[in-house]
């Protein structure tokens, strides 16, 4: 017969086997670095280096109404999938596609974050969709300070370009990219990008980072951006962290 001691330690084995292998389950990377290394980088136009702010912009008159939509639609601090999950659903590839030549603008409406976060955008051939950051040759910034203690105010905005036919345009939220004690923008920053593919999730469920949703009143489409890596703690999946919309002028 086995003695009370003996089947004391046998127990307190099993139970550190089991903590053991539940720790090695917890351990396990929900996501991966990616790396840019590749990639260049370049900024649209020149800005003050202590604000970030573009020395020359457009303006767009933004309705109050518009806020208090985004606000609706995005909730601070609410899980966008249990307040809005379809907005996850409705937005397979949310790249920006030409169908013909095309003047493209953008404009920032709004953002909610502790980082200092800048606002960048790549092109790719349309029919070659990236697979990888080796697939992103150039990253040029926008909005080089687009988060907290922005300069910015609702409808700044500038052009990115014109651009032909069967190009697409992504764009990508550096966090926390902006110095503003030295004016830089650290290009090794996390990037989440508009392609799924490009941010560092390994959980597909989790792989985004941009959604889309529609203003009728302005007949807008509002893009809204999540900060932080989706498979962590830290993450709140309130997607308001950077809010733009882009104009496409034929």
């Amino acid at each position: 017969m086995q003695t009370r001691s003996v089947r004391t330690s046998r127990l307190i084995t099993a139970l550190a086997l089991m903590i053991l292998i539940a720790c090695k389950k917890e351990d396990k990377p929900q996501s991966r670095s990616v790396s840019f290394e590749q990639t260049e980088y370049q900024v649209l136009t020149p800005y003050d280096s202590t604000t970030g702010r573009p020395l020359t912009m457009l303006k767009d008159t933004i309705d109050p109404d518009m806020l208090a939509y985004i606000k609706l639609m995005l909730p601070e601090k609410k899980d966008i999938r249990q307040t809005n999950p379809q907005l996850l659903v409705d937005n397979p590839n949310v790249d920006l596609h030409m169908v013909q030549s095309s003047d493209v603008y953008l404009t920032f409406v709004s953002t909610v974050t502790a980082y200092k976060n800048a606002i960048a955008y790549y092109t790719y051939p349309t029919d070659l969709p990236p697979q990888g950051p080796n697939d992103i040759k150039t990253i040029t910034y926008v909005f080089p300070s687009a988060g907290v203690g922005t300069k910015l105010k609702a409808g700044d905005k500038l052009k990115l370009g014109r651009f032909e036919a069967g190009t697409s345009i992504g764009l990508v939220l550096l966090r926390d990219a902006f110095d503003p004690t030295s004016g830089s923008l650290n290009n090794a920053a996390i990037h989440f990008c508009y392609n799924d593919a490009l941010n560092p999730e390994l959980d597909p469920q989790l792989k985004k980072h941009v959604v889309l949703f529609k203003y009728q009143h302005a007949t807008k489409i509002l893009i809204g951006f999540e900060n932080t890596d989706r498979s962590t703690k830290e993450c709140d999946h309130d997607f308001n962290d950077a809010v733009l919309y882009a104009t496409v002028i034929n």
